[in-house]
């Protein structure tokens, strides 16, 4: 994305914690007038073989990274998508043109197109806004920036299903807060722009900012955010980091002063929030290397990379093996380990799931999804939803070997006539938007479970007799 690049520069998460993770249920009840007798207890026990495919899963992954002015191409998304497993696009919006106006309609529509494009492609934006593409530019003044943010308040909620992350941007040189014309690139007025921002963007979506200390001195605060804080909707547990000069040195072109320090404290957060970004030129004999990357990548639980840069380093990884394996883990990797259901249950009555499930990758999950347990009629082919209270982001990356959760939820069935069903589990996206999408929903990396009806489902492999 660049050729040259210095200051504070900040990044990235990857590894650690636990991974597995459970999923099962819970709902309202349904209730009979004259108790119907108990069923045969008999379960249905499953275990799952996990899967080395590379696939498409919703963001995560190598990213493409767009700064040109001109407007993006469904088709073109769409195919890097298919043929690439690329389901982000980073998008940086110059406004180098109203640095002292508003933004105008043409602008605003421009824009809107763009996210019109990701959504027919099937993927999502990673957005920033910037005034200036080089180290020696002006950007805007404060009173233009927030005037700014105010005008695409609107366009964020209109698109907030299609937005994965938001970048703080505005500031200085490709808005990676350094090098102001302006003198924005201080505490107080990072502070400034980073809380309108989040102010202006609607509760469910993360900015990130460039460095930890950035972060940092604008909520007064070294510690982590921690489990209680997490998904929280907090200022402080919405902002997460991007780092773009991620293995370009030690201390990654100025991204970290105190660097074991500020790399626990950006592997502590990543828990929560996301961590991306993009490669940078090694300098002063740093090595780039596959040993390197995994290492730092799993460190600081790394969810997305730029493909586009810094080319030299991606090749060297596809020559030396790796990269296939960086497709695969970057972000999460959830599978299935086993599941234990009941064959029989009673109408109106209730299940008990116990589903185990673990993250093999790099990260979690930072998007919430909507979680949910389909039957399908054997008979008829009809399909029931009952949805789950489990949270699919808690399911954590593990630390070494793979770690399991298991989480038994009682699910009631009173909205699902008698009949053989199949049993299938689904992660959808939140928005009513893309929940009936297949591109949005999670597939589980194991072998012959994944199916693309009714939106994407995971086979569970049980059947269940309802009478």
């Amino acid at each position: 994305m660049k050729k040259n690049k210095r200051g504070v520069i900040a990044t990235a998460l990857a590894a650690t914690l636990v991974a597995g993770c459970v999923i099962l249920m819970a709902c309202g009840k349904g209730s009979k007038s004259t108790p119907e007798p108990t069923p045969p207890t008999t379960e249905t026990g499953v275990t799952f073989s996990s899967s080395n495919e590379i696939f498409a899963n919703p963001e995560r992954g190598f990213t493409k990274t767009y700064t040109a002015r001109t407007a993006l191409d469904a088709t073109t998304l769409a195919n890097y998508r298919i043929n690439g497993n690329t389901t982000l696009a980073v998008r940086v919006f110059y406004l180098e043109d109203y640095k002292a106006k508003p933004l105008d309609q043409a602008k605003l529509d421009f824009i809107q197109a763009d996210l019109n494009a990701m959504r027919t492609a099937g993927i999502k934006g990673i957005i920033r806004f910037a005034y200036v593409e080089d180290m020696t530019g002006s950007d805007a003044p404060l009173s233009i920036v927030l005037q700014h943010i105010d005008q695409l308040k609107p366009l964020f909620e209109a698109n907030k299903d299609v937005i994965a992350f938001v970048q703080a941007g505005f500031i200085g040189a490709y808005g990676e807060w350094h090098t102001s014309s302006n003198g924005l690139a201080t505490t107080e007025n990072e502070k400034t722009v980073l809380l309108k921002l989040l102010s202006v963007l609607p509760q469910d979506i993360m900015v990130q900012v460039r460095t930890p200390l950035q972060k940092q001195n604008v909520f007064g605060t070294a510690v982590s955010i921690a489990a209680a804080q997490g998904y929280s909707g907090s200022d402080i547990a919405r902002v997460g980091h991007h780092n773009d000069c991620f293995l370009g040195s030690e201390d990654d072109y100025g991204t970290y002063v105190n660097i074991p320090v500020e790399k626990q404290y950006i592997s502590n957060e990543a828990l929560y929030v996301p961590v991306g970004g993009e490669t940078c030129p090694p300098i002063g004999g740093y090595s780039a290397s596959c040993d390197n990357g995994r290492t730092q990548m799993k460190l600081l639980r790394w969810t997305y990379l730029n493909l586009d840069y810094y080319q030299p380093t991606l090749s060297a990884w596809r020559t030396s093996g790796c990269f296939d394996e960086f497709v695969r883990n970057l972000g999460y990797r959830i599978s299935l380990v086993n599941a234990v259901i009941p064959a029989t249950a009673n109408v109106n009555g209730s299940l008990k799931l116990n589903i185990n499930i673990t993250n093999t990758g790099y990260a979690p999950l930072y998007n919430k999804k909507s979680t949910s347990l389909i039957l399908k009629n054997k008979t008829t082919g009809s399909y029931y939803e009952v949805p789950l209270t489990y949270d699919i982001r808690t399911c954590k990356p593990a630390t070494t070997a793979v770690a399991n959760f298991n989480i038994g939820e009682t699910v009631s069935l009173s909205s699902v006539p008698a009949g053989d069903y199949a049993l299938y589990l689904r992660a959808a996206d939140q928005a009513a938007s893309l929940k009936s999408k297949t591109e949005y929903a999670v597939r589980f990396a194991n072998t012959g479970t994944w199916v693309t009806d009714n939106g994407g489902m995971n086979d569970l492999k049980s059947s269940l007799k309802i009478q």
